[in-house]
């Protein structure tokens, strides 16, 4: 997949352009939602027989609008973003920079700036994209703004037992710690990627040592409470269980930022500032504070009992 990096003003164009059916919106998440999207782009670029591309913006709007000071929460970061990109078979991503330049275009500009220029020959978006100056121009508009030169598609909203898919809902349910349902709203289990720091080092005292994921920044966790997971690092993947939240038992949770920590399983080595994934397959307990130590390893216990018989199930 090539990518290119768009700025207005400045660079706007890329050298010896082909024609391109163009699938375009923010996409975090990339979910159900979005696939379609994106798959009617690629099958509208293999009947017309040129290249398929994405355009997305960075940062999210939210950002900017905000004074920068706007706490943006992600479903996916750029970075992992561009990874599932990649695997959706696409020829092309265009990364366009938001910023106040882009902001104020106009509908028209935006379509003869950065579509008419890059060789756009078909735009598929959902139905409530907007683009231009405080999201004037709607889908309709931009059939009517093309001239001629782009065909357009609009997909229709994407439900899931009559409710729509969107990143908004996959949000709420993240914050209700449903990654059971997050997965089929996004097609994949609800991802973390992050690096392995060090910790307080109370899992190794208390017989389950645990890797302490900071992730990446402005990207959602799932609320507090244990996890069945699976965790991978140098491309090998493994089964763990997994906290979210603020050990409730040894600090004050008023006062402490929520941590990750990952009990792998079967796994035995050195993590220390590895780049690593945890993907959430299922919600065991709410964290919760224990009276003492012994109760909460014997909850420990139940817990990798827990998340075997759930990842079992997963497989």
């Amino acid at each position: 997949m090539d990518i290119y990096k768009l700025h207005y003003p400045g660079s706007v164009t890329i050298e010896n352009a082909e024609d391109f059916s163009l699938a375009i919106g923010f996409f975090d998440g990339l979910h159900k939602g979005h696939q379609a999207v994106i798959n009617a782009a690629k099958e509208k670029a293999n009947e017309l027989g040129i290249r398929s591309a994405v355009m997305t913006f960075n940062p999210h709007p939210s950002h900017l609008f905000g004074g920068g000071e706007n706490k943006v929460d992600y479903i996916t970061d750029f970075p992992e973003k561009i990874r599932l990109l990649s695997t959706m078979g696409i020829d092309a991503l265009f990364v366009v920079t938001f910023d106040w330049a882009l902001a104020s275009l106009s509908p028209k500009q935006f379509i003869d700036i950065f579509l008419k220029e890059l060789h756009i020959k078909h735009v598929t978006a959902g139905y409530d994209f907007t683009f231009g100056s405080k999201g004037a121009g709607t889908m309709e508009q931009m059939a009517d703004l093309s001239d001629g030169e782009f065909g357009t598609t609009v997909i229709k909203k994407v439900t899931d037992n009559e409710a729509k898919i969107s990143s908004t809902r996959i949000r709420k349910l993240l914050s209700e710690g449903n990654v059971e349902e997050t997965e089929v709203l996004l097609g994949r289990p609800y991802r973390t990627v992050g690096i392995v720091v060090d910790g307080e080092k109370r899992g190794r005292l208390l017989g389950f040592p645990t890797a302490n994921v900071l992730s990446a920044n402005n990207t959602v966790l799932p609320a507090n409470g244990v996890y069945a997971v699976r965790f991978t690092v140098d491309e090998k993947t493994y089964e763990g269980v997994c906290n979210v939240g603020v050990k409730p038992t040894f600090h004050d949770a008023d006062n402490t930022q929520a941590v990750v920590e990952v009990h792998v399983l079967d796994f035995d080595g050195d993590l220390y500032g590895k780049e690593v994934s945890v993907d959430w397959i299922g919600h065991i307990r709410d964290e919760q504070k224990f009276d003492s130590v012994d109760l909460l390893v014997e909850q420990i216990v139940n817990d990798k009992k827990s998340a075997n018989e759930i990842l079992s199930a997963h497989r």
